[in-house]
């Protein structure tokens, strides 16, 4: 019977490494949070959704109301408001296992899945909430450039994280 021996404490200890550096990866998804809250920004002052369509524009009924208002600035962009917040506001959550991001303003969700007029009901006078339709202008979401520059973030953690043994 032949009979050989291996040293394989080398390997075991990159595996070692490995395993604790997946037990929490808070660190590499807050990265990506950060590259998923910056890549989403950026996307703001061209009005393009992740998959590279346009936003629907304003409609002059909408740019109409904003200009009646004095108290309004007037923005033709899609998804600036008065406040200019929704472009702002952009934050991620990351924790060991996952990360998410977003914004938690009220209205974010009816202008990236968009709304019917009357969807929310009516106010006491009668008037539509929305008082008309409001298209989906998705602003959230990955694009082919995120889920590549991802791709690259997780392949430099990985080889960071097998190499500290």
């Amino acid at each position: 019977m032949i009979e050989h021996k291996m040293d394989l404490s080398a390997t075991e200890a990159l595996f070692a490494a490995l395993d604790a550096a997946l037990t929490d990866m808070t660190p590499v998804m807050n990265d990506l949070g950060e590259l998923l809250t910056t890549s989403t920004k950026d996307r703001f002052p061209t009005g393009t959704a992740p998959d590279g369509t346009k936003w629907a524009p304003k409609s002059q009924t909408t740019l109409n109301r904003y200009g009646a208002k004095k108290s309004n600035r007037v923005d033709s962009r899609p998804l600036f408001g008065p406040s200019g917040l929704l472009s702002r506001l952009i934050f991620h959550e990351a924790s060991a296992t996952e990360v998410s991001w977003g914004s938690n303003l009220i209205y974010s969700a009816v202008m990236q899945f968009g709304a019917a007029k009357g969807a929310f009901g009516t106010m006491s006078n009668g008037a539509s909430i929305p008082w008309g339709n409001i298209p989906a202008r998705p602003f959230i979401g990955v694009s082919a450039t995120d889920e590549a520059n991802m791709t690259a973030t997780l392949e430099d953690w990985l080889s960071g994280a097998v190499e500290k043994p």
